[in-house]
């Protein structure tokens, strides 16, 4: 067991694979939670594809392509926030109009410019490419955005929950909104090359609703859903490893078998466990928090 834990260790790939997928597992969750809580989740999802366009136009100007996939992820969510307030439309409708836009553009822009563009590894990740400078980027914005959502955690909790009553008690709402959107945007442009623009959502939101379903309070489903999320990270990777499958899809099939199990057993929302008398379900949460 312990060699079989050790074996990959040896490869300078695997070591570079496994210290992003920790740091990306431990992010994403984190930042993800305000989608879910916001019943935004698929926000991240329209951003995630609405980033193509600004690799496509960075990759021909010769310029750094995370730099022009955030410019256009981000400009993605001024888009919808511009339909909303100009027009009528619902928020999910516009999200759907920017996300088929945005992405219709990027391989329209990929195909007219010629690029030479590596689009499966941006869609779909490539992990096991990543080198020593992309760890120390990816630590470097992980340790900003979660020190941001720490100084700013009482401020984001009341904007998240309550909107109106942040804006009469004088918060900068809009500011905690786009700051927010930068942050889910960085996040992602971040995660594209762990499991690529296509799979980032799964991990955005899969280890948080997974630790949605065990715990209450928001700091908690955060903590939780980040220890799931570094879990499904390493177990991605071990699994591409030993069973030659993508790395990027094996993270995500990780993260949704945890999902299933926290569905079937969580101790007071798990299906399983709803098939018990009351009484039994008491003495076993009793136990396990002895």
């Amino acid at each position: 067991m312990l060699n079989w834990l050790i074996e990959p260790l040896s490869y300078d790939f695997m070591r570079n694979a496994l210290a992003v997928g920790v740091l990306i597992g431990l992010l994403c969750p984190v930042v993800g939670t305000y989608l879910i809580v916001q019943r935004m989740a698929l926000l991240g999802d329209v951003i995630a594809h609405a980033v193509l366009p600004g690799l496509a136009i960075a990759f021909w100007r010769g310029f750094d392509i995370l730099l022009g996939a955030f410019i256009s992820g981000l400009f993605s969510t001024f888009v919808i926030a511009w339909i909303r307030s100009q027009s009528r439309v619902k928020v999910d409708a516009a999200m759907a109009l920017t996300f088929s836009s945005f992405f219709a553009l990027g391989i329209t822009l990929i195909t007219l410019l010629k690029s030479n563009l590596d689009l499966d590894s941006f869609l779909f990740g490539d992990i096991l490419g990543v080198t020593v400078v992309d760890i120390k980027r990816t630590a470097v914005i992980t340790f900003v955005i979660l020190l941001l959502v720490k100084l700013f955690y009482k401020e984001l909790l009341f904007y998240t929950f309550d909107k109106l009553g942040a804006q009469a008690l004088g918060f900068p709402v809009n500011v905690l909104h786009y700051g927010l959107m930068a942050a889910i945007t960085l996040t992602i442009v971040t995660s594209m090359q762990t499991v690529g623009v296509v799979l980032v959502i799964s991990l955005l939101v899969g280890p948080g609703i997974t630790a949605y379903l065990l715990v209450k309070e928001l700091h908690q489903v955060m903590g939780l859903g980040a220890i799931l999320g570094i879990i499904a990270s390493i177990s991605g990777v071990y699994a591409s490893y030993y069973f030659d499958i993508p790395s990027g899809p094996g993270i995500v099939l990780v993260t949704f078998s945890l999902f299933l199990v926290a569905l079937l057993f969580s101790p007071y929302q798990g299906i399983l466990m709803r098939l018990l008398p009351v009484k039994s379900i008491e003495k076993i949460w009793h136990h396990r928090t002895k």
